[in-house]
């Protein structure tokens, strides 16, 4: 009783959407650094296929903190950025918060009827980092794990935090070639880093920036048919 009191103190809001009635799966989708829940809430429409399960989206808002990099400025983060190294880039104590705060929300959606594995967990960017750094740890595999525009934080310390039972969750990696702000080369070695590992990694490249396009939908919606297919 107190592990879950303690989950549920960490329950972030959320913006939720259902794709029909009682929802057999479930999808938590991590929004990018200063954004929140609402940012990836309109993708949904553009994603869906028909003969797809009852789904239930959940967009939760990150805590607001201030961000290093950005002068200070307070704004919704996983975690704070102190460098623009990639080594040193993550604030660890606040990827362990989150790390935390995902478990609850995962949580939840095993009390509301939708099992592990039936849950995928989504991120871009800074979410992204996240969702790997979490299925990274877990024992508790989920359906599948998406990363999008991202990196794996805390990258040399990967055997130190990884669980062996982490490699049965699938991983949908994607990543602009012309990214700015997360070079595709740091992508490309975290996926590396990961398969290395056992996990089963399904990379994409994409001639964009930072961002989502058209063909990285069409390509996430073709792997999350087999997720849905398989189960």
């Amino acid at each position: 009783m107190r592990a879950m009191d303690s989950l549920a103190s960490h329950l972030l809001e959320t913006v939720e959407r259902e794709t029909g009635p009682s929802p057999t799966w479930s999808v938590i989708w991590l929004h990018g650094l200063g954004a929140d829940g609402n940012d990836f809430e309109p993708i949904v429409p553009e994603l869906l296929r028909q003969g797809w399960p009852a789904i239930r989206f959940v967009f939760p808002h990150a805590p607001v903190r201030a961000v290093t990099i950005n002068n200070g400025a307070r704004m919704r983060a996983w975690y704070d950025i102190k460098d623009f190294d990639l080594v040193s880039r993550a604030d660890e104590a606040g990827v362990a918060e989150s790390i935390m705060q995902v478990e609850a929300l995962v949580a939840r959606e095993v009390e509301r009827g939708i099992p592990r594995a039936r849950i995928v967990l989504a991120g871009f960017s800074q979410g992204g980092a996240i969702t790997l750094a979490w299925g990274l740890r877990t024992t508790q595999p989920l359906a599948g794990l998406v990363a999008l525009s991202t990196y794996l934080p805390s990258a040399q310390k990967a055997d130190e935090f990884m669980r062996t039972e982490a490699t049965a969750q699938p991983v949908f990696m994607a990543h602009g070639t012309q990214d700015p702000v997360v070079p595709v080369q740091a992508g490309h070695y975290s996926a590396g880093l990961l398969q290395q590992r056992g996990f089963d990694i399904d990379w994409h490249t994409y001639p964009m920036a930072h961002q989502v396009c058209a063909e990285q939908i069409r390509d996430l919606g073709d792997w999350l048919t087999r997720r849905f297919a398989g189960a």
